[in-house]
């Protein structure tokens, strides 16, 4: 089966054709643009819709991705962004492996037509110019032959007439057989072009034809080729990417079966959970007797004896019902104490966690630093030494900001969880508000609401009060002699007691223990008979002396 033999005078429809499939090769090449374009589309919708629905940052929303439901959207949403990437590696390879490929193969094919078509024409003119040859040979010969007839009769005609010179005879003979010869050099010359043009015949239609056609043929069979195999390939780079695809598919069924409902549960029990026992019944307050009006306590106090106490005459129970009153949204105080005790809790844990992480990153800044200039000690000509002495300053004065920060709301944390006493104890213990009359739960529902600060309200009152048996607050309060002095200490660091509860210390300041660290970090100092208060026990170095305990007293 060949174009040169089965094809060899259609070569018009032969040029019609390769130009039909470089058409439909472009035709492909196209479609395969579009097909990338709409890969591309459709992995930009999918990630902006990812993004639309990612949470923002340090928001609130952000903080509803904690359970287990909201878990797996998020991971939905990134595997959506990995799936949109597979459709952007099949637009890629897509244009890489047949678009870009095609796109040069069609100028070289182009270029191989246009070549073996040129060829072909030429064929075609050569052939034709040796036709045009043969018939002026023809022509010629034919014309030769009528004129050395016409010479032969008029010779004839004048040797039969008696009345003519024997010299118009001669010249008429004469006359005929140079036409004769003539006519035969044109027969000899009309006879060689045909057999040059038979032969010039025979090899245009059976070798150069041939040999031109089958070459547009092996061309265009290629073409098909080509463009078959760029069908297989536009499927094998979707193939490719579908196990990807199925493993973005089955994290996202991982995710959902991930989903927890008792889990999600608990954790709005925590998020929500304000630490307080639901208000008991309230008593009937007697007003027929006017001057002998009790109002009774709500069970959110925490009570002497038979769980009843006696706030001051007039007083409202405003407080009771305070987990079903809307609560004011402006900022609350630093010390968070505007929230109920287990969500004050999680929110000074919180933050003493942020301000750890923030000391953590300034230190490795500072050792950075360090071995900078460690570095630049040693190798002088890499930089100067001194250069960083003023950063390393800033850092260390950072990291004790942070680290007093940290203190300060460690101090806090251990108030709500019990580890510590109100650092405005001993406050009141000086200013002598703790009368007998008021050894009872109503001063512990005044001491537990007041915040770090020294300001309370009565709302704030209910929320963080605090339960302690009633027979040590009493012992406590009626205990108006100083505690004994167990020790001394040395300070180690200066201390900015800047909260109640605190004091001051200089370094290398020597002073009196009398009260050890009881697992919570601080040890409680005294100055002088006016002023003691808590230290963190890292700043202090403590010499016990109990030879000596509860005889060194101030008077």
């Amino acid at each position: 089966m060949s174009w040169g033999t089965e094809l060899w005078d259609q070569f018009d429809n032969l040029e019609k054709h390769t130009q039909w499939g470089i058409d439909v090769l472009e035709k492909y090449i196209k479609f395969v643009k579009e097909r990338t374009e709409i890969e591309l589309g459709y992995a930009k919708q999918l990630r902006n819709l990812s993004k639309k629905y990612q949470p923002k940052k340090n928001s609130k929303e952000e903080e509803e991705y904690r359970y287990t439901s909201t878990k797996a959207f998020l991971a939905t949403l990134n595997e959506m962004n990995d799936y949109a990437g597979q459709h952007e590696v099949i637009s890629e390879n897509m244009t890489s492996l047949i678009t870009g490929e095609l796109t040069r193969y069609v100028q070289e094919l182009k270029q191989e037509r246009k070549s073996h078509f040129h060829d072909g024409r030429k064929a075609q003119q050569h052939i034709e110019t040796c036709w045009k040859q043969l018939e002026a040979s023809k022509r010629r010969f034919e014309r030769d032959c009528k004129e050395a007839d016409r010479a032969q009769q008029y010779f004839e005609k004048m040797d039969a007439d008696i009345n003519v010179t024997k010299a118009d005879v001669e010249k008429a003979r004469q006359q005929a057989q140079l036409r004769h010869q003539m006519a035969e050099d044109s027969k000899a010359e009309y006879s060689s072009t045909l057999q040059k043009f038979n032969s010039e015949q025979h090899d245009h239609y059976y070798t150069h034809i041939p040999n031109i056609f089958q070459k547009i043929q092996d061309m265009e069979e290629r073409r098909i080729v080509r463009i078959g195999e760029s069908m297989k390939t536009f499927a094998e780079v979707d193939r490719q990417v579908i196990p990807i695809i199925g493993k973005c598919l089955d994290e996202i069924t991982k995710a959902a079966e991930s989903v927890d409902h008792k889990s999600d549960s608990q954790m709005v029990i925590e998020a929500f959970k304000s630490g307080f026992e639901p208000p008991g019944d309230i008593d009937f307050e007697d007003f027929t007797q006017p001057m002998k009006r009790t109002i009774s306590e709500s069970s959110l106090s925490n009570s002497r004896g038979d769980g009843k106490s006696e706030p001051k005459f007039g007083s409202k129970s405003k407080g009771k019902l305070w987990p079903f009153i809307k609560k004011n949204k402006g900022a609350g105080p630093e010390d968070f104490s505007n929230l109920p005790p287990e969500q004050r809790r999680k929110k000074l844990q919180q933050k003493v966690d942020e301000l750890n992480k923030d000391i953590q990153k300034e230190m490795d800044q500072r050792d950075a630093l360090t071995k900078m200039k460690d570095v630049y000690i040693k190798n002088p000509q890499m930089g100067d030494a001194a250069s960083v002495d003023h950063r390393l300053a800033e850092l260390g004065q950072n990291i004790e900001k942070l680290r007093l920060e940290v203190q300060k709301f460690e101090g806090w944390l251990a108030e709500v969880e019990g580890r510590l006493p109100p650092r405005n104890e001993q406050a009141r213990r000086q200013s002598g508000l703790y009368e007998a009359q008021n050894t009872s739960a109503v001063n512990s529902c005044a001491q537990d609401r007041e915040s770090p600060d020294g300001s309370y309200t009565e709302e704030q009152s209910q929320e963080t009060e605090m339960k302690v048996p009633a027979t040590d607050f009493d012992d406590e309060f009626d205990d108006e002699e100083p505690l004994p002095t167990i020790g001394t200490c040395k300070a180690l660091y200066t201390f900015e007691g800047q909260n109640e509860g605190t004091i001051s210390v200089a370094e290398g300041e020597m002073l009196y223990v009398i009260e050890e660290d009881k697992g919570d970090g601080w040890t409680r100092i005294r100055r002088n008979e006016d002023e003691e208060g808590y230290v963190p026990t890292s700043y202090v170095e403590v010499y016990l002396d109990k030879n000596a305990k509860g005889a060194m007293t101030y008077i």
